[in-house]
C-alpha cells in the first residue's frame, strides 16, 4: 500500500497559512496526477491544487473553510486504488477535554512537525527552503504566560533570504521561550513550549477582560479577543464585491469577525497586487476606526492627547552646524544588501572588462517578432532572454566562469542556474536564479524570466528560487544606464552587466565599398569576475564569445 499525504502549499516567502476554499474531489474519488485536488486561498491569491500522484483520495483532513499552516497535512492519497479504505473526514476541532497529546496530529505541519508531549507542544524552528539550514529570532510577539490561539503570531524570523511570521501550532499558554531574541539556531530547534492546547477556560478568561474595558478605551486591532466582542453585526463577505474587487478568505474572515460592512471594503484602498485589500490594509482600518468613538466618548476625552498624530514629514536632527539630516533606518533587505556586497567585496578580487557590441540586428529582429510572440506566447519579448542565452552559450566555452571558490579548490559546476537580477522599486534588488538555463532556448528563457520576475515584484518568490545560482546577469540598461560595474554574486565568480541600447553613428568596414559611417544599434557589457581564478585574457575570451553570439541574432531569423 502506497500513502502520499498532500501538505498545504507554500505560495510566496511571506504566506504562511491558507485556507481551503473548496475541495474539487471528494473522500472515494479517483484522481489523476496533476489534476486539480482543491482550491485554496491566501491573503494574496486563489489558486487550484494540483494532486501530487494518481490514485484515489481516501481522507480530507482539512474541511471547507478552515485555515492551516504551510506544510500542514490536508488530505491523503492511496495510489493502489484496490487497496483504498476511504476515511470519514475528521471534525474541525478536537474536544477541549482531550488529552493533550491528541490535539496536534491534525494541524500539525509536514514534514518538521512540532512535537507534542504530556508538557505541552514542542515549537521548532521551521525549514524555510531546501538551502535553509538555520533561522534567527527576530521578535517573540508572545511571552511566556501569554495565551495564544492556534495559527497566531508566535514569532518572527529571519533567514538569509526571507523574513516571515510563524503561526503557533496550537492553542493554549506559552510556558517556555527556549531561544531569545537575535540567536540564531537550526531548522527543527526547539525554541518554544505550549501548554493546555486548546484549554478553553483560558481562552474565555484571556476575552473577558478587553471586553469589560472596551467602554473606557478604544478597541485593540491585535487582541482576537476584543476583535470578538465587536463582531457579530457583519453580513457574509463575498468573495467579489459589486465593483469586482476581489477580498481573499483571510480578509473576508477579519472583516465578517470584526463587522465590517461590504461597503466598508470596496471604500478601501487597497495596497495589494491589482489594488487588493490585504490584511495590513484592514487591520490599519480597523486601528483608525476603534480610535475613532474614543475622541467622541467623554469618558475617554482625557486620553486623546495621548495619540500623537501621524507624521509623514522627514525625521530631521537638529541643525547643528548649519546641517539639516534625515536619518533613514535600513530595512531588513537593504541590511542583507549591504552584507551581501561588502563579504563579496572582501572575498573575490574583482576585476571589470568591457566590450561593445553592435545589436542592431537583435533590435531589428525582436521588432519584428514582439507583436507574434506575445499572441502566441501571451508573455512580451524582452531582451533578457537573449542576454541570457548568449551568456550560456559563453559559459559553455569558458566554465570557470560557471564554478566557485571552495577553500583551496575550484568547483566547476556542469549545470547552469543563471541568476537574473530584478529591481523591487527603488528600495532593493534580489537575483532570482533560472534553473538549468542550458535546456532552454530564447522561448523557454522568456517564460522562465518572466515568471521570476513577476513573483519577485509581487513577493511571491519562494527561498529556492533565489539560491543555487552559478553565474547572474543584471541588465543595468533597463533602468538607463550605459554600463556598470555590477558586484559578484557569492559564491560565484562572474556576473555580467548589460547596458542601454542606444543609437549611435558608427564606421563600417566594407572590403566591396570601405569604410562608410551608418548609424547602429551599440550596447555595452561589463563582465565583473574573481581575479584569484579569472585572469583578464580568460574574461576577453568570454565577452569575445558574448559579442559573437548576441551579433548572430539576424533580422529575419527564428526564434531559437
Amino acid at each position: 500500500m502506497a500513502t502520499v499525504e498532500v501538505s498545504m502549499p507554500k505560495m510566496g516567502e511571506s504566506i504562511t497559512e491558507g485556507t481551503v476554499i473548496e475541495w474539487i474531489k471528494k473522500p472515494g474519488d479517483a484522481v489523476e496526477m496533476d489534476e486539480a485536488l482543491l482550491e485554496i486561498g491566501t491573503d494574496k491569491v486563489d489558486t487550484e491544487v494540483p494532486s501530487p500522484a494518481a490514485g484515489v483520495l481516501t481522507e480530507v483532513r482539512v474541511e471547507e473553510g478552515a485555515t492551516v499552516d504551510v506544510g500542514t497535512i490536508i488530505a491523503v492519497i492511496e495510489t493502489e486504488a484496490s487497496e483504498a479504505v476511504v476515511v470519514e473526514q475528521p471534525a474541525p476541532e478536537a474536544p477541549a477535554s482531550g488529552p493533550a497529546d491528541e490535539a496536534p496530529p491534525a494541524d500539525a505541519p509536514a514534514p518538521s512537525t512540532n512535537g507534542s508531549s504530556a508538557d505541552g507542544v514542542d515549537v521548532l524552528m521551521p525549514k524555510m527552503g531546501e538551502s535553509i539550514m538555520e533561522g534567527t529570532v527576530l521578535a517573540w510577539h508572545k511571552q511566556p504566560g501569554d495565551a495564544i490561539e492556534l495559527d497566531e503570531t508566535l514569532l518572527e524570523i529571519a533567514t538569509d533570504k526571507v523574513d516571515t511570521e510563524v503561526p503557533s501550532p496550537a492553542a493554549g499558554i506559552v510556558s517556555e521561550i527556549l531561544v531569545p531574541e537575535g540567536d540564531t539556531v537550526e531548522v527543527g530547534t526547539r525554541i518554544a513550549v505550549i501548554s493546555a492546547p486548546g484549554s478553553t477556560p483560558v481562552q474565555q478568561a484571556q476575552a473577558a477582560a478587553p471586553v469589560a474595558e472596551a467602554v473606557a478605551a478604544p478597541a485593540s486591532v491585535a487582541a482576537a479577543e476584543v476583535a470578538t466582542a465587536h463582531a457579530g453585526d457583519g453580513a457574509p463577505i463575498p468573495r467579489k464585491g459589486a465593483d469586482g474587487s476581489f477580498f481573499s478568505p483571510l480578509v473576508r474572515s477579519i472583516a465578517e469577525k470584526e463587522g465590517v460592512s461590504l461597503s466598508e471594503l470596496q471604500s478601501l484602498s487597497g495596497s495589494g497586487r491589482e489594488n487588493r485589500v490585504t490584511k495590513a490594509d484592514l487591520m490599519a482600518y480597523l486601528q483608525q476606526r476603534g480610535q475613532a468613538p474614543a475622541a467622541s466618548t467623554p469618558a475617554a476625552a482625557p486620553a486623546a492627547p495621548t495619540a500623537a498624530p501621524v507624521s509623514f514629514e522627514p525625521t530631521q536632527q537638529g541643525e547643528a552646524g548649519g546641517s539639516r539630516v534625515e536619518i533613514i533606518k535600513m530595512d531588513r533587505m537593504r541590511q542583507i544588501i549591504a552584507e551581501h556586497m561588502t563579504r563579496s567585496k572582501a572575498t573575490s578580487a574583482h576585476v571589470t572588462s568591457f566590450a561593445e557590441i553592435d545589436v542592431t540586428n537583435l533590435v531589428r529582429f525582436r521588432e519584428a517578432n514582439k507583436a507574434s510572440f506575445l499572441e502566441r506566447e501571451g508573455i512580451k519579448l524582452t531582451y533578457t532572454p537573449f542576454f541570457v542565452f548568449a551568456a550560456v552559450e559563453a559559459l559553455k566555452d569558458h566554465p570557470i566562469l560557471n564554478s566557485s571558490v571552495e577553500g583551496q579548490e575550484i568547483h566547476v559546476r556542469k549545470d547552469y542556474h543563471v541568476g537574473i537580477a530584478v529591481a523591487i522599486g527603488k528600495t532593493g534588488l534580489v537575483a532570482p536564479v533560472i534553473r538549468n538555463a542550458g535546456q532552454m532556448n530564447v522561448i523557454g528563457l522568456a517564460h522562465a524570466a518572466n515568471d521570476l520576475a513577476t513573483r519577485a515584484r509581487s513577493k511571491q518568490l519562494l527561498p529556492d528560487q533565489l539560491s543555487g545560482g552559478t553565474f547572474t546577469v543584471t541588465n543595468v540598461g533597463s533602468l538607463g544606464s550605459i554600463m556598470g560595474t555590477p558586484i559578484i554574486n557569492q559564491p560565484q565568480v562572474g556576473i555580467l552587466a548589460t547596458g542601454a541600447i542606444k543609437k549611435r553613428p558608427m564606421v563600417i568596414e566594407d572590403p566591396n565599398i570601405g569604410d562608410t559611417i551608418a548609424i547602429r544599434s551599440m550596447m555595452y557589457v561589463s563582465l565583473s569576475y574573481d581575479h584569484r581564478i579569472v585572469d583578464g585574457a580568460m574574461a576577453s575570451s568570454f565577452l569575445r564569445r558574448y559579442t559573437d553570439v548576441m551579433e548572430s541574432f539576424g533580422p529575419h531569423g527564428e526564434l531559437r
